[in-house]
């Protein structure tokens, strides 16, 4: 259970697509700087949650949702800013989209965005970013090459370095190593450790393992419902609370 004053605050969340219920009044918090695991069989809700939370579930029009979402104590259904809203909540889709930019471009797009203009102080934060995504030995030489000739694990750090660019106060993953080697895995998962001195993390992941090794907290997530929430050492334990949690955790089905 968070004590502090959470983050992030989910109350009685509901949303459907058209007649389609996907999330059905789950209700959780998310401590600051926590890194929060969600994990689930496919189509269990994970990834509308993320969208619910930073309001991309906007683009959807026959989407639904209900119930209260509160980032720093402000309802995200009710916020006038909802563009300030996605600037503080950034997001890692599970395949690298990279921007048709050169590598320094596609992290200095957002600061220009919100109107950064001076040279040094978008030096600075594209040296800053490509620092905290394990990418920035790797292509200081290149900067002006093209994003997308990047491998794709550089691809996807270089992802993380554009959200980090926004300077969010929470980011969200979403299946962020489904394609990417084991290797570069490991690295990112390092950097994420480091990053949640400074910001709250949801990782969505169908990786028990990986949850297992990065999450402080895990939220097992079955066709919309909460089964279970609780630190990892009871999630990942040979007695979690319930049942259907054990046999997920340990593979015997999902």
């Amino acid at each position: 259970m968070v004590t502090a004053a959470p983050k992030i605050s989910v109350q009685d969340l509901r949303l459907a697509f058209g007649a389609k219920e996907v999330l059905h009044g789950i209700s959780f918090d998310i401590g600051r700087n926590e890194i929060f695991g969600v994990i689930g069989p496919a189509q269990s809700g994970k990834t509308s949650l993320l969208r619910c939370i930073n309001r991309t579930i906007d683009f959807s029009p026959d989407a639904t949702m209900t119930g209260t979402v509160l980032v720093d104590g402000e309802d995200v259904r009710k916020t006038r800013n909802v563009y300030g809203l996605r600037r503080k909540i950034g997001m890692v889709a599970p395949l690298p989209v990279g921007l048709p930019l050169t590598i320094y471009e596609n992290v200095a797009f957002a600061p220009r965005c919100v109107g950064v203009s001076a040279k040094s102080e978008l030096d600075g934060l594209v040296e800053k970013c490509l620092t905290q995504a394990a990418l920035w030995d790797e292509v200081k030489d290149r900067l002006d090459s093209l994003g997308t000739k990047l491998s794709g694990g550089q691809q996807q750090r270089l992802t993380i370095a554009r959200a980090l660019s926004h300077q969010p106060e929470v980011l969200c993953l979403d299946e962020f190593s489904i394609a990417i080697d084991p290797v570069t895995t490991m690295r990112i998962e390092d950097v994420l450790k480091e990053l949640r001195k400074d910001i709250t993390i949801i990782l969505v992941t169908n990786l028990v393992q990986q949850a297992r090794r990065l999450a402080d907290r895990a939220m097992f997530l079955w066709n919309g419902d909460i089964v279970e929430l609780d630190r990892n050492e009871v999630i990942f334990s040979e007695q979690p609370a319930s049942r259907k949690t054990y046999e997920y955790v340990h593979g015997i089905f999902g």
